[in-house]
């Protein structure tokens, strides 16, 4: 319906030399943005309606230039309005990863190999000009955890040891995240689309949802990519794909502690975003998710290098709701 478009579409798109093209709306997600395809004759695009004050594209035109300026593969940017958070880009076509798997799992490992190499291209280059992936912003995301899980599940937690057990278990890896590489953090297989210019999957596979890059450690995109809260990566596809990058690019010693480190911060984290999304924004699809992430942020605590955020877990998480693997609320 017209009254649902963004204000001052038609105009945006006809100084784009896009006069009377069709507008068709994309499902949304968990954020404001909406996303919409545009077509005109054979000529088709994207355009993504970010609105103020709830979203600023800014961010997004900012890290897309700079990935299509190091020959990555971000959506080209065609006209812009960020005052009104009106962009219109590349389309890049139906092909999400995780859809297209859906019916091609026999394709799995080489669509993730694929993934993996994309994000080799991307740590070769040096690191963009982000902010850094800090402790403090480590200590924010992970507080999510105990602020919404904890206490919609109704326990009482310690929530300053919470946050000392994480500063003493991230504090050895900041020096290792130096200087870093960018790192997109939403990447993942509902953030990947591939690309079939022929008709066929070719291999290239191009990025979007990048707005929030940081400069950070090179585990966390691979931790985002083969602990997927929205799609099951089996425990062996995700050590092929580790000894992959491994095989592209050398790691050092600490790096399988760093990439737990990353793993149990990242999915404690998202554990928290998917009960808040429940409880204040009544979006419950996200509380089914919860048990996958939970299960893997488990692996990560169990290894050395997270023992005391372990040992805290140990003393104020409940047996009952680790073994449902947090699947308590409702």
């Amino acid at each position: 319906m017209t009254s649902n478009l963004p204000a001052g579409v038609d105009q945006f798109l006809a100084d784009a030399g896009w006069h009377g093209a069709q507008i068709d709306p994309l499902p949304g997600d968990a954020s404001f943005r909406r996303y919409f395809r545009i077509r005109s004759g054979d000529n088709h695009a994207m355009l993504m309606d970010a609105p103020p004050p709830h979203e600023d594209p800014g961010p997004f035109l900012h890290v897309g230039k700079w990935l299509n300026e190091q020959g990555l593969r971000a959506p080209r940017i065609y006209a812009e309005a960020p005052e009104r958070g009106l962009v219109l880009i590349e389309d890049f076509g139906h092909d999400r990863m995780r859809d297209w798997l859906d019916t091609n799992p026999a394709e799995e490992a080489r669509a993730y190999r694929d993934a993996v190499d994309a994000l080799v291209e991307l740590h070769q280059r040096p690191p963009g000009p982000f902010d850094p992936y800090s402790l403090e912003t480590y200590q924010r995301e992970v507080s999510l955890f105990p602020d919404w899980f904890c206490k919609a599940a109704g326990i009482e937690v310690d929530a300053m040891g919470f946050s000392a057990a994480w500063r003493e278990a991230l504090s050895p890896m900041l020096l290792r995240q130096q200087p870093g590489v960018t790192v997109l953090r939403d990447y993942h297989a509902e953030n990947i689309m591939l690309l079939r210019p022929g008709g066929e999957y070719s291999g290239e596979q191009g990025l979007i949802d990048f707005q929030d890059a940081l400069v950070g450690h090179r585990a966390y995109d691979l931790v985002s990519l083969l602990q997927d809260a929205r799609r099951e990566v089996s425990p062996q596809l995700e050590q092929d794909m580790l000894e992959h990058y491994r095989s592209r690019l050398s790691v050092d010693s600490e790096f399988d502690g760093d990439y737990a480190r990353l793993g149990a911060q990242r999915n404690a984290k998202i554990v928290g975003i998917f009960t808040r999304l429940w409880k204040r924004d009544g979006k419950d699809r996200y509380l089914s998710m919860i048990p996958r992430v939970w299960e893997a942020m488990e692996r990560d605590l169990a290894h050395p290098a997270l023992e005391p955020v372990a040992r805290w877990f140990d003393a104020n998480v409940p047996d009952d709701i680790r073994a449902k693997q947090g699947g308590v609320l409702a």
